[in-house]
């Protein structure tokens, strides 16, 4: 299962979360039935970002959101942001 989330971080704070997303990314990446994340800038809008999380199955992102390294992600994270993220899931590529 494949998270895809896009970012909007306020103006300006672009290098703060980037620096505070690095710190946030290995707590991500040793969460149970996470096989890893990615942040990625975008192009044409540099306060834009897409988060990238490939997890086991929609339960295991779930079960990690009651976690306390998922409370610290947030601690990490979410201050940066102007509106909440849009979360979506996808399911395995059509042709692998």
């Amino acid at each position: 299962m494949l998270e895809h989330a896009i970012l909007a971080v306020t103006p300006g704070r672009e290098e703060e979360f980037e620096s505070s997303a690095r710190e946030a990314l290995p707590i991500l990446d040793s969460a149970a039935g996470c096989s890893g994340g990615e942040i990625r800038r975008q192009e044409e809008d540099g306060s834009i970002y897409l988060l990238l999380i490939r997890w086991s199955s929609i339960e295991a992102h779930m079960a990690w959101r009651d976690t306390e390294d998922f409370q610290r992600w947030r601690e990490l994270t979410h201050s940066f942001y102007l509106e909440r993220p849009a979360v979506t899931h996808f399911h395995d590529p059509l042709i692998p």
